[in-house]
């Protein structure tokens, strides 16, 4: 499976202890949210896609709830395009691999909340699979960004 070469640019992310907890701010959400393995992975993936895809922040979302049946489960990341869902990103921590298991979890997201591309990243790995009639297709770049 080809894997995505993703090189994460710099960013001066904004850090700080509260409760004797790390947290880091979050800009698309505009608040300070604690700063887990999993989440340094997904304000990583966020840079990526703002300064080297040219998303618009304004159509990134993160940690939005979506119903599962009667579950209700969260996105790490959405991407929308022309008011729809486009891209669903799963992020893990760096030490998870990326198994079968959480190529399933995006896949039961993708089935709440068709979208065109699903991406798995733990940071160190990242892979992605793009619609094409009804399946999904590995590929090894995310498409660039046009409105």
């Amino acid at each position: 499976m080809p894997m995505l070469k993703i090189s994460f640019p710099q960013f001066a992310f904004k850090i700080k202890e509260q409760h004797n907890k790390e947290c880091i701010f979050d800009e698309g959400r505009k608040k300070w949210v604690r700063l887990t393995p999993e989440e340094w992975v997904r304000q990583n993936f966020i840079q990526y896609l703002l300064q080297t895809k040219k998303i618009p922040a304004s159509l990134i979302a993160v940690e939005k709830e979506i119903q599962l049946g009667e579950l209700k489960k969260r996105c790490d990341i959405i991407v929308y395009k022309q008011d729809k869902p486009w891209m669903i990103i799963e992020c893990k921590e760096q030490n998870v691999d990326l198994s079968a298991q959480v190529l399933e979890q995006v896949l039961r997201y993708n089935m709440a909340l068709p979208v065109d591309y699903l991406v798995i990243t733990n940071g160190s790995f990242s892979y992605a699979w793009q619609r094409a009639n009804n399946n999904m297709i590995a590929i090894k770049e995310l498409p660039a960004w046009q409105q």
